[in-house]
Formats: structure tokens, sequence, C-alpha cells
């Protein structure tokens, strides 16, 4: 089979995966679920949350590899990727700009999934040989579940994982900063190649604590500066503002797509893209940001649960909303090339909307620049993701060996074609969320019920660490987090 027909292959898969029987209804089944079993937390909580995560930052004296603010920007920089601007535009294009409203759903809804797979990853977290804290899914699944089912899903997704990591989280994103970079600064893809690959080597042989560092200071400005100048525009063209809003609530339930169709199969690719386009952006019920999660020092799970829930508001709720409205007010998204008479290909939509709404070039060099900086923060981000399942597989020994190969094959990622790897990073995506979707409903009851005990003695997320440790002594589970002695726990749905 030819790499053509193995891309239409893998693209079926992808679509089957991704589609209204598969993946659509687990994620948003899932994000319901457990926004009912946890009381709406993500909306009584966000405040105080987002207040822990950007403000204070870390609980002192508690045990971990990074703060709590650096497992944040650290989760943020896998996930505010190519997803924010090529993923919004393909949505909205294929969609209509009622998909920006199924993206705010899933978002919403992923924010208590998001939370809930975080909790476990602290709450299951072990230490490994070099005394560095590993979790994540490939933990919790094993550990939470007493069965080889646990057993079963946990190896499933670090296999998925590993793989995921070298397409969407690597090739996928240096291919997208050098094909960005050549369009528009005639910089040649095997000069960005070599400076990305020395760049990640740099940054990856210190591990955990090195990344933490690096996004730290360089995921809160990528955001603020792709933000700003959506702002501008948004301000330049208030008048279209209300419009879109109504455009977008209507459409999401009427359906209109630049792509054409009958209303009620329109509203089914709506959902559909805003949804599979949603969860690409902001990975929530994937258990990516679970491994993020589990390396931060934190008083209590419950308490870098509800920090990383944060990611997901910043990533759909301020970040996506952004492009969206853009594309939207800007009337790119329905906008034909005057060449072909076909619609603008959604890799350009985004930087033309850009370059409609800022004077000059300046939208087009914001997009392009942006784009460079949040795939580059994913590179940083998704290598920890790999190299945690890989040390999970294999053994520590592995770790270093996997770092090196992975900044290597960056430099692969910036110079060739990869349709056949976006189709197989899309397939490894879905293979890695249905696991955990699985395992954080069975999983729902010890989530519901240890993340109550909690908020009843710290609602506002402002107790110290000794303060903690005062009101949750005497607690067994507590106590076996703390000392990692975590007892298999079954939990029932």
């Amino acid at each position: 089979m030819d790499l053509t027909g193995l891309q239409a292959v893998l693209e079926n898969i992808s679509s089957w995966i991704w589609g209204p029987w598969v993946l659509i209804p687990l994620l948003l089944g899932t994000g319901l679920y457990l926004t009912i079993r946890l009381g709406g937390l993500q909306f009584l909580r966000l405040g105080a949350a987002l207040r822990l995560g950007l403000f204070t930052r870390k609980d002192a004296g508690s045990d971990g590899d990074i703060s709590q603010f650096q497992a944040l920007t650290t989760a943020l920089a896998a996930t505010v990727g190519t997803g924010n601007i090529v993923g919004v535009a393909t949505a909205i294009g294929i969609g209509g700009p009622g998909a920006l409203f199924w993206m705010w759903v899933t978002g919403l809804l992923g924010m208590a999934s998001k939370y809930s797979e975080a909790f476990l990853g602290v709450r299951y977290r072990t230490t490994d040989a070099a005394g560095e804290k590993s979790g994540g899914p490939q933990y919790y699944l094993e550990r939470g579940i007493p069965n080889r089912f646990g057993k079963f899903l946990a190896l499933f997704f670090a296999i998925a994982a590993v793989f995921a990591c070298f397409g969407i989280g690597n090739m996928t994103q240096g291919n997208s900063i050098s094909a960005n970079l050549e369009h528009s600064f005639n910089v040649p893809t095997w000069v960005t190649g070599i400076v990305l690959t020395v760049f990640a080597m740099l940054v990856l042989v210190g591990g955990i604590k090195s990344i933490g560092r690096v996004t730290a200071g360089f995921v809160p400005v990528m955001i603020i500066f792709y933000v700003l100048g959506a702002i501008y525009i948004l301000i330049a063209n208030i008048g279209g503002v209300p419009a879109a809003f109504a455009q977008i609530f209507t459409d999401a339930f009427t359906g209109t797509s630049a792509v054409g169709g009958f209303a009620g199969s329109v509203i089914i690719i709506a959902v559909q893209y805003g949804v599979a386009r949603g969860i690409f952006s902001n990975e929530s019920g994937m258990g990516s940001a679970a491994i993020a999660a589990a390396a931060a020092q934190t008083s209590h799970p419950v308490r870098q649960g509800l920090v990383s829930m944060t990611q997901t508001f910043i990533d759909t709720i301020i970040v996506v909303t952004c492009t969206g409205l853009v594309i939207i007010t800007t009337g790119v998204w329905n906008m034909k090339d005057p060449e072909t008479g076909e619609q603008i290909d959604a890799a350009l939509m985004t930087g033309e909307a850009f370059s409609h709404g800022l004077p000059g070039e300046w939208g087009h060099y914001i997009v392009t620049i942006g784009l460079v900086m949040f795939a580059g923060s994913t590179i940083l981000g998704w290598s920890y993701y790999g190299e945690r399942n890989i040390e999970r597989l294999i053994g520590r020994k592995a770790v270093m060996p996997f770092r090196i190969v992975f900044s290597l094959v960056v430099f692969i990622g910036c110079t060739v074609q990869l349709g056949v790897v976006w189709a197989f990073s899309d397939v490894m995506n879905g293979l890695m969320a249905i696991p955990n979707l699985i395992g954080l409903l069975l999983l729902s009851g010890l989530i519901a019920r240890e993340t109550k005990k909690y908020l009843d003695n710290d609602p506002k997320l402002s107790a110290t660490t000794d303060e903690v440790n005062a009101f949750m002594a005497g607690d067994q589970a507590f106590e076996d987090w703390k000392t990692q002695a975590v007892p298999v726990v079954k939990s029932k749905v």
C-alpha cells in the first residue's frame, strides 16, 4: 500500500473514531456526567482556581518537582498549539460559525474532565528511580481499577501516547513552524529544523524542571501577544461582534456551513467539527494534562486538579474564542479564493482574518509568530508526556535516549511532507482518549467523594500546607497519598 492509500485508510479510521458514534458522545457524556457528580465544580470554583494557579502559584512546603504554575504552563504549552489557529479555522470553515458554540460546550464540560484526570494524576502518582514524580492515566488506570481491565487500559493509553507524541506533539508542530516561516520570511525548512532541534535538545535534556522554567516564562508571553492582537481587531470591528455572537448561537442549532448541505446535515457537521476540534485544542478527556499535573508541588490532589482545570478555560474560552471571533467578524470564514473560486484553505484562514483586521502586514506576522510560539511550546509539553509513558513501559533507563531521539525527530518534521502523520496523529489522539474516558467514568465515585471531603474544609483554596495537613489528618486516603502507599481502590460509576 502506498502512502496515499495508507493516508486514506487512516483518515477513514479517524473519521470513525472522532465521529458521532464514538468519541463525540463519549467526550460530551463523560464531561456532562462529571459536571453533575461534581456539582458544577468548574463554574463554582473557577475564580479560586485561577487565583491559586496564576497568583499564588505554589503550595509552599509541599512535595513535587515543579510549582503548580509551572505544571499549568507545561500543560498549556502542550495544548495551546496549531489547534488554536488552524483547528478553529477548520471547525468554522466546515461547520460554520455554530461550530464555535460546540467548541465552547466541549470546553466547559471538558473542564470537569480535565479536573478529574489531573486529580487522579496527582492522587495515584509514583516516584521513579531518579526521584521524580510520575503519573497520569498510564498509572491511575491500573492503580485505581482493580483488575486486568485497568492494566489493559493503562498499557493501551501508554502505547498510544508514545506514538501520538511523535506525531501531534512533534513532527506536525515542526512542520507547521517551518512551513509558515518559509512562507512568511523565506527561511529554508532545513534551517528551521536545525534551530528547533537544538532548542528542543537543550531544554529537554534537563527534564521537567527545565521544561517548567522555560514554559513558565514563555507561555504567558505568547498567549498575551496573540490575544492582544485579536482584541485589537475585535475593537476595530466592534459593531460586528454582537452579530457574530448571534450567528454563533443561531447556527449552532439551525446550521450555516461554508460547504453547504441540508439543514440537518449541517447541524451535525457543526457539532462534529466543533467537538472534534475542541478536544484537539484543549485536550480535555485525553489524559495528557494529568501527566504534567502529577509533577506539581501540591498539598492535595484537589488543589492541583482545580489549577489544571483552568488550562481548558484559558485555551478554549479565551484563546479559541479570540481566534473564532476574528474569523467570523472579518467575514473570512466563508470567503472564496479569487483564483479557484473555492473556500480559503483552513491553514490560511486565520492569517487572512488577521491580515484583514490589522494594518499592513502586521496581522500576517502576528499569526505566523503566534503559530511558531504555540507549536514550539507544544513540542516541549508533549516531549514530557512521551517520556513519562516511555518510563512506564520500559523504565527510567529509556528516558534520556527518548529525549535525544525526540529532539532529532523534530528535524524530520520540519523538512518532509506529513499528510500520513497528521492522519496517524488524529487516530492516536482518539485512542488515548478512549481508555482515559472509560477510566474517568469508573473512578468518578472516588473523585467526587474525595473532592467533597477536601472542599468542605477549604472551599476558597486558601489553606496553607500545614492547615491542609491538619484538617486532613486521620483521613486514610490522604495518608495513603502522602506516603504513596496508594491501595487499589474499587469505585463504581
